[in-house]
């Protein structure tokens, strides 16, 4: 096996072993290692109050004075190392590189909507600095948060441009920091897909109150600057539509309901967080208009109230936040309010409220399934949202591959919410892509690999074959470069 193809992995299960070592400092490198992966996986459980930088602390800027936000854009040049070589800080003058420099003024935009509207100084609300590295990966279709800092590609160039061209992808990701400082909504199922909603909503403001748009001249679009030309649609999201985004040959057709009656289960997407969040979304496209004004300064500070006020937890579902919003409005504009009422209505129209405002649909079976490609729905209802189950025991890695083996990779989840899927047999690979592929089916790295950590909008890969049996989901924050580069080459090997 060449060198760029070999897979290599210390699985949690070997570092538990170090631990126990004779040799004190391995053991306590080891334990050190399995308490640093236990607390990254505990942060995303819940709240929690201070984010570890990714930078080393002596290359940050202190704390931003309350009317200054503190920026810091970096370049990963084309590699996926983070944070890459600091480009541009505070009060810095252009570079002359449209992605440091858009980065820059997004993060400026943001900070001065959660700052101007919301009396918040950052993300944590005490002037923690705003961090971004530009140009990750080559041709990287994705923009994410990763739990300190934001981090954008500079997409294909076929379907996407760049992802600091929208503001409003912006402000999602740094909102999804906000998110993480404040609610800890997990990453899955109704809670993940109100984060997601969470960052389109404010992602939209940012952008609204950059451009002077009210409520009722916004267009309530989310990435209406990423696709290219040959893509058929207008943006990858709409809070005033969900559902009409896009509609393209090669992407397919947007697949985000905007009612509980179409709510989606699915193993896909952490839950389907990027489809369900048409939900909210519509519900606060539907409320900001109905109140009218300026949508920040409104229906924002309900959602704001709301999503910073005690009675909101990690698992929080459509109905809670529905009913923490309508309070949040009441508490805002009184008992007896248009804007409570408006609140109000606009759950009961996407569902999730009946017309007592109490929980509607939102606890209901849904109507709607959708299910990875080659499996059919349980017969005893919906398929569950939940992580797509480990691997089973290993099996010996054969030597050579079993004719007919067939390896199946699904790419799901990412700021765009697409699906992409490859089915190929193990022959038809290069021989090192089918030998790394073989020592990864026979042995215990992808269940290892199946209990990584996650991010939001990070990939996740899905992982199946039937002999060896196995079928995982594979967070990709948590994947080796070099067995990511196996999946990716897997996804795009031709037909």
């Amino acid at each position: 096996m060449s060198e760029s193809h070999r897979c290599t992995i210390i699985p949690p299960y070997l570092l538990r072993a170090l631990a126990h070592s004779d040799d004190p400092e391995v053991a306590a490198l080891a334990a050190q290692t399995l308490q640093s992966d236990a607390e990254m996986r505990a942060q995303r459980q819940g709240r929690h109050n201070v984010l570890v930088p990714a930078r080393p602390a002596e290359s940050l800027p202190a704390p931003g004075a309350p009317n200054a936000p503190q920026r810091v854009v970096s370049d990963a040049r084309g590699t996926e190392t983070l944070p890459g070589t600091t480009v541009r800080r505070e009060g810095e003058p252009a570079t002359g590189d449209p992605a440091a420099d858009e980065a820059y003024d997004g993060l400026g935009a943001t900070w001065d909507l959660f700052s101007s509207a919301y009396g918040r100084n950052s993300l944590d609300g005490h002037g923690m600095p705003m961090l971004a590295t530009v140009h990750f990966g080559r041709n990287y279709d994705n923009a994410f948060w990763d739990g300190t800092q934001m981090v954008f590609g500079d997409g294909d160039g076929r379907y996407f441009r760049r992802f600091t061209l929208s503001l409003d992808v912006i402000g999602h990701e740094l909102a999804h920091g906000v998110t993480e400082l404040t609610a800890g909504l997990t990453y899955r199922g109704q809670s993940g897909a109100l984060n997601e909603s969470i960052s389109d909503v404010f992602g939209s403001l940012v952008r609204q109150r950059a451009l002077g748009q009210d409520a009722h001249g916004a267009d309530w679009l989310i990435g209406a600057d990423l696709f290219t030309e040959a893509v058929q649609g207008e943006a990858l999201r709409s809070l005033k539509a969900p559902g009409t985004a896009y509609d393209d040959p090669a992407l397919g057709k947007d697949p985000q309901p905007a009612h509980m009656d179409d709510y989606v289960r699915t193993t896909d997407d952490n839950g389907g967080v990027h489809i369900n969040s048409g939900i909210p979304n519509h519900a606060f496209y539907l409320a900001a208009t109905a109140i009218g004004g300026n949508a920040w300064e409104q229906a924002g500070r309900i959602w704001y109230a709301a999503l910073t006020g005690p009675g909101i937890s990690a698992d929080c579902d459509f109905a809670i936040f529905a009913g923490l919003t309508v309070d949040a409005a009441r508490s805002e504009f009184g008992e007896v309010s248009p804007e409570a009422d408006a609140v109000e209505s606009a759950w009961r129209q996407v569902g999730v409220l009946d017309g007592a405002g109490a929980p509607g649909r939102g606890d209901g079976a849904p109507d709607r399934v959708v299910v990875p490609s080659g499996e059919a729905p349980s017969e005893e209802g919906p398929v569950e949202e939940g992580p797509v189950p480990g691997g089973e025991a290993p099996v010996p890695e054969p030597e050579e591959p079993v004719d007919g083996t067939e390896v199946f990779v699904r790419r799901t989840g990412g700021f765009a919410g697409l699906t992409r899927e490859r089915s190929v047999r193990l022959e038809e690979l290069p021989r090192d892509d089918a030998q790394c592929w073989l020592s990864l089916l026979g042995g215990p790295q992808l269940s290892a690999l199946a209990e990584g950590p996650s991010h939001p909008d990070a990939f996740c890969y899905e992982v199946r074959c039937s002999l060896p049996h196995v079928h995982v989901s594979l967070p990709e924050p948590g994947l080796p470069g070099e067995i990511r580069d196996l999946l990716e080459r897997t996804l795009t090997f031709p037909q």
